[in-house]
C-alpha cells in the first residue's frame, strides 16, 4: 500500500470518543439505611422456616429470648407464607408432566378404549321419509344406498 492510501485511510477512520460512549450508574457500595427504621437494626430476610429447629429458647417461633424482631415479622415467621421448596421452573416443568399425563389418559380412553357400534345405522327409503316425517329437512333420516358390502 502507498503511503498517501495509508494515510487517508488514518484520516478517515472515526474514532469513537470513550468518555461519552461509557455510561455511568450511581450504585451503593454499602447497604442503604432506611431512614424510616431510626436506627433500628436491618437484620437479613430470612424466613424462620428455613432456621434449624433445635437450640432455640421458643422451639416453635425458633427464636430466642430478647431476640430483636424483623421489621416485617409477620412475613418471616414460621406462621407466614411457605418458602417454597422446589423452584419456580422445576414446580411447573412438573406441573406439565402431570397435565399432559392426564391429557394422554383421556385421550387413551376417548379413542382407544371405545369400543366401535355393534351394529351399522339404519337406512330409509324414499329420500331419508323426508315426507313421512313432515317433509322438512331437518327431519330427514338416513338415506338408502345402494352400494352392497363385499
Amino acid at each position: 500500500m502507498s503511503l498517501r492510501a495509508v494515510g487517508a485511510r488514518l484520516a478517515f477512520r472515526t474514532r469513537t470518543p470513550t468518555i461519552s460512549w461509557t455510561r455511568t450508574y450511581s450504585a451503593f457500595t454499602q447497604k442503604e439505611v432506611d431512614p424510616q427504621l431510626n436506627g433500628y437494626p436491618q437484620l437479613p430476610s430470612e424466613s424462620r422456616q428455613s432456621l434449624p429447629p433445635h437450640g432455640w429458647w421458643d422451639t416453635q417461633m425458633r427464636r430466642n429470648y430478647g431476640d430483636t424482631m424483623h421489621e416485617r415479622e409477620e412475613q418471616y415467621s414460621m406462621w407466614g407464607p411457605d418458602t417454597p421448596h422446589v423452584a419456580p421452573a422445576t414446580a411447573l416443568n412438573h406441573f406439565a408432566i402431570a397435565v399432559s399425563g392426564f391429557v394422554a389418559f383421556g385421550f387413551l380412553c376417548n379413542f382407544v378404549l371405545t369400543p366401535d357400534r355393534p351394529a351399522v345405522p339404519r337406512q330409509y327409503p324414499f329420500n331419508g321419509l323426508v315426507r313421512e316425517l313432515g317433509g322438512i329437512e331437518e327431519n330427514k333420516a338416513n338415506v338408502e344406498t345402494l352400494e352392497e358390502d363385499d
